[in-house]
Parts: structure tokens; C-alpha cells; sequence
């Protein structure tokens, strides 16, 4: 009998325990800003033609590649402000009965999000998607019988480049009106133009060649702590894309983050009083804006503003807020940690 009743107050206890601990002490977190930046990367691969070698001599055409090549380029720059947990502003909120506080919401990571109400998370953006390619059509799918039989590569280069100025002279004949078979309205005729274009196309592959281009996504982020002219950011080469910074073969993107200071002088900030009787452990933000330039090889780029709360300051509420004859509804920016909306009242 002693064992079961020394049972039941141990878990009494430890119910008690679990069930005031909420009460004793919430830890939460006060967002940092993090610039996230999207660069959309296109990379253009050039794959020379069967017959590139006759272009010159059968098409007239001079300029034609003989080397595969493959190249880069940043199509876009996008850049969306993002958060993350800021360690240097770790706190804990000192709940009691005192206080009429039924909910503290943060989100995965811990940061505050919203006291006596639901918070909105930060929005990621859509992930880049790239749009569907018409695959390439197959030359040989429109060879004759005398160029697939054909006994050189020169034989059939020739061949083709026959073929190619027959189909010109076909179009050109349905466009006159002179075709021996004519279209009998216009949509027959679209049809027969188009799959001229189409075997025109693939027969001019084997002579100029391909180009595809793809568009890839790279995410960078940057966390902004405090001024900086011209920081290396990252390095691009038109041959290997993105490099790594310490790689001279890429050319050099910066950046520089500005303090356009807009905060009042006489604004409050945690540390610069004496701790009161009404602190409960509630900070806030008071966001600063920044000024975000990019640069490439020194030249200016972008430019983005932002607001912060690391260069900003840090504002402690009182618990008067939320005393048992009020209800408070408090909600903060999910990326800057400043207060957005703040709703009181009174109880009856």
C-alpha cells in the first residue's frame, strides 16, 4: 500500500511538473534578416553539324563553328529578403497567472511569431521551373535514299545542300502561286509551308549545327551584420559558370551593404535601462533599412533596400499588455521581427 500511494504522488509530481513548465519560461528567438539571392544561370551548349566542314564550299556560309563549345551567362538576378533565428537575440518569456496569455506562437525554428494569435511564417519562392524544349529533329529522319547511300561525307554533304535548295525553291514556288500541286485554301497551304520549314530546319543542322540552351537555378545567400564596400560575393566564368572565390578564371561580383540609419536617435533599445518590474522577457524589433548594391568588375549592377532588424534595435514590452483585464493580440514581421499588428481588449 506504501509503494502505490509513493507511486501516485511521484506521478501527481511529475504531471504537476510537466503542466507548470510552459508557465516557467518560453524561449523564443528574434529574426535575423537574410538576403537570398536567385541567379538564373543559362548554359548555351554549341555542337557543330556533320557536314560543318562544307558549309563554306556547298551553302556559302563562312561563319560556321567547327569546335563543340560550351558557355554560361546570368540571364537574371532576383533577390528576396528571408530569415533566420538571430542568436544574439535569444530570450525567454516569463509566464504566470498573472498574465493573460493563452498562446505563443513560433515557428519551426523558433522564431516569435505572434502572442494570443496565429503568426504567418516567412514565404520561400517558387522554385525556378524551366519551360519544356521541342526536342530537335533527327537530319537523318529527312535523308534520301542517295544521301544515306552515299559512299563519302562530302558526296553526302553535297547531296544534302541539293536537297536544302530544292526545298527553298519548292516554298518559294508555293509562295508565288507557281507549284505544280497548289494548296486548296490557306490552311493546306500553312500545312505544306510548315513541313517544308521543318525539313529545311533538320538538313541545316548537319551543316550549322546546334544550340541548345538550358536555364538552371543557383540559390546564394548573403547575411548582412554590418556595412561593408564591395565585399567579393562570388566569381562567374562565361566557360565554367559559378567558381569558387579564391577561382581568378571567374570575374568578380560584389557587394555592399548600407546603413540608411532611419531610426530615430531617442528610440528605446534593450540594455539602455534598468531592467523594470513590468519585463517579462518580450522583445521586439525596431528594424533599420539597408541599402544591397551588387557590382560586377566594379561596375554598379542592382540595387535593393531592405529593412533589417540586426541594424536596428530591440525593444522590450511590458507585461502590462497582457494583464488579466486585458487581452492583447500581438503579431510580428516573420523577417524582421518588428511588430505588425497589436490589438487590446479590455475585458469586461
Amino acid at each position: 500500500m506504501k509503494k502505490i500511494f509513493l507511486t501516485l504522488t511521484g506521478l501527481f509530481f511529475l504531471l504537476g511538473l510537466q503542466a507548470q513548465q510552459p508557465m516557467a519560461g518560453t524561449t523564443y528567438y528574434l529574426p535575423k534578416t537574410v538576403l537570398r539571392f536567385s541567379l538564373l544561370v543559362e548554359k548555351t551548349t554549341y555542337t557543330p553539324g556533320q557536314f560543318a566542314a562544307y558549309a563554306g564550299k556547298y551553302l556559302k556560309k563562312m561563319d560556321v563553328r567547327l569546335e563543340p563549345s560550351t558557355t554560361y551567362r546570368i540571364a537574371a538576378i532576383r533577390m528576396t529578403p528571408t530569415a533566420m533565428p538571430d542568436s544574439a537575440k535569444q530570450y525567454s518569456l516569463v509566464l504566470d497567472k498573472k498574465l493573460s496569455i493563452s498562446e505563443v506562437d513560433r515557428d519551426p525554428s523558433g522564431i516569435l511569431l505572434a502572442i494570443n494569435a496565429k503568426g504567418k511564417g516567412t514565404e520561400e519562392p517558387e522554385p525556378f521551373s524551366p519551360a519544356p524544349q521541342k526536342p530537335l529533329p533527327n537530319p537523318r529522319d529527312y535523308m534520301n535514299e542517295d544521301i544515306l547511300t552515299a559512299g563519302s561525307t562530302a558526296k553526302m554533304a553535297q547531296l544534302c545542300a541539293q536537297d536544302i535548295y530544292e526545298i527553298r525553291d519548292s516554298r518559294a514556288q508555293l509562295s508565288r502561286g507557281q507549284a505544280d500541286f497548289m494548296p486548296k485554301d490557306g490552311a493546306q497551304l500553312k500545312i505544306m509551308m510548315d513541313n517544308l520549314d521543318t525539313q529545311e530546319a533538320a538538313l541545316l543542322q548537319t551543316f550549322e549545327g546546334t544550340t541548345r540552351r538550358d536555364t538552371t537555378e543557383t540559390i546564394l545567400t548573403f547575411i548582412p551584420t554590418r556595412t561593408v564596400d564591395k565585399q567579393l560575393f562570388f566569381r562567374f566564368s562565361k566557360w565554367t559558370g559559378i567558381t569558387d572565390t579564391d577561382d581568378l578564371g571567374g570575374a568578380p561580383y560584389y557587394i555592399s551593404i548600407a546603413d540608411e540609419q532611419n531610426i530615430p536617435e531617442n528610440a528605446p533599445a534593450t540594455g539602455d535601462e534598468k531592467k523594470s518590474k513590468d519585463d517579462f522577457g518580450l522583445n521586439v524589433n525596431i528594424p533599420d533599412k539597408i541599402k544591397v548594391s551588387l557590382y560586377k568588375d566594379g561596375q554598379p549592377l542592382d540595387s535593393y533596400e531592405v529593412w533589417a532588424g540586426q541594424f536596428g534595435k530591440t525593444e522590450n514590452l511590458s507585461s502590462e499588455l497582457f494583464g488579466k483585464k486585458t487581452t492583447t493580440r500581438l503579431l510580428l514581421n516573420p523577417l524582421t521581427g518588428s511588430i505588425e499588428k497589436i490589438e487590446s481588449e479590455m475585458l469586461k
